[in-house]
């Protein structure tokens, strides 16, 4: 009779292309991998991979038997997802984070996960999206929360949050709190999120312009950094109004009006399609339902004051 864990080492060796990929899936051994290969082979009579020294691929019985062991794998999902006790769910979740998502709701998700899936382990990175992305397709990480979504067919998303840019500055700065045009900006040094990411180009687009000064952009992937120099008045921070709702609140930063838009930030839960993805989902749909409940909760009336006055009157890009 054909092992049901055979057939399931079967489907990750083919997913993911090596019998070392599917080893480290499955939490064992590559020659356990290559035991249960072949002793699935020896029961179906056929052989079912074809190996070189590159990679591993399935031959034409390989084929069929895949069809009917992704079936076997999403039926198993499927009865695990409507009847287990899901603090039975045992196992580690490897979860990238962008910054944004670290100074808002993932402390939360944290305690969210261990009081619902308290068997279930958590190893948290921080990076930025593109990084987090590459560690995505090299299986680094089993799940990431990033800007998105990802338009890649063989990524899965969740939308989780959308989060407004502004231009904030010290009131040291002594900036008028009327309308300020990009020439009264680009006066400043300009404080944003890391390059090689699309906000880092949106901003750099915004001030890199032939009738304005070389643009003088300070870049930093830690938000605590963009935070501080802000409230130390190095220059004008483009950030989340989120992040600083505190500096805000306690008059650390004022938000400044301008006729320039930077397009908010929009984050998604992300991770490889594949035939086990139960708990990827389960952490996904916990994350959604935090940044629902983040973006309802009320801000302070100062801050819905100050925001008001600062929303751009006419945005400079679509």
């Amino acid at each position: 009779m054909v092992d049901f864990k055979s057939i399931e080492t079967f489907l990750w060796v083919v997913t993911l292309g090596s019998f070392g990929g599917a080893a480290r899936k499955l939490n064992t051994t590559q020659p356990a991998i290559s035991q249960r290969i072949s002793q699935l082979e020896a029961e179906v009579g056929v052989k079912l991979l074809q190996r070189d020294s590159r990679s591993v691929t399935p031959t034409p019985s390989g084929r069929q038997m895949m069809l009917y062991a992704e079936k076997l794998i999403g039926l198993r999902r499927e009865m695990m997802a409507a009847v287990m006790d899901r603090s039975a769910m045992r196992g580690v979740v490897r979860l990238g984070v962008s910054e944004t998502i670290v100074h808002t709701w993932l402390p939360k998700l944290i305690e969210r996960v261990a009081n619902t899936l308290p068997n279930l382990s958590l190893e948290i990175e921080i990076d930025i999206t593109p990084n987090l992305r590459a560690r995505l397709m090299a299986q680094e990480i089993d799940l990431a929360f990033c800007l998105g979504p990802w338009p890649a067919s063989n990524v899965r998303n969740r939308v989780l949050c959308d989060y407004p840019n502004s231009f904030v500055a010290s009131p040291s700065l002594k900036l008028s709190e009327g309308l300020l045009t990009v020439q009264d900006l680009a006066k400043f040094a300009i404080i944003t999120f890391p390059r090689k990411t699309q906000p880092y180009e949106i901003v750099r687009s915004l001030f890199n312009r032939p009738d304005l000064p070389s643009p003088r952009l300070h870049a930093s992937a830690s938000l605590a950094t963009v935070i501080r120099m802000a409230t130390d008045g190095i220059g004008i921070a483009v950030i989340p109004t989120a992040i600083v709702e505190r500096e805000l609140a306690e008059g650390q930063l004022q938000l400044l009006s301008t006729d320039l838009h930077v397009p908010a930030l929009t984050f998604a839960a992300s991770w490889l399609a594949s035939p086990d993805t139960l708990a990827n989902e389960m952490i996904a749909d916990i994350a959604v339902q935090l940044a629902e409940n983040e973006n309802r909760s009320p801000t302070t009336p100062a801050l819905n004051a100050a925001t008001a006055a600062a929303r751009p009157v006419s945005p400079a890009l679509p």
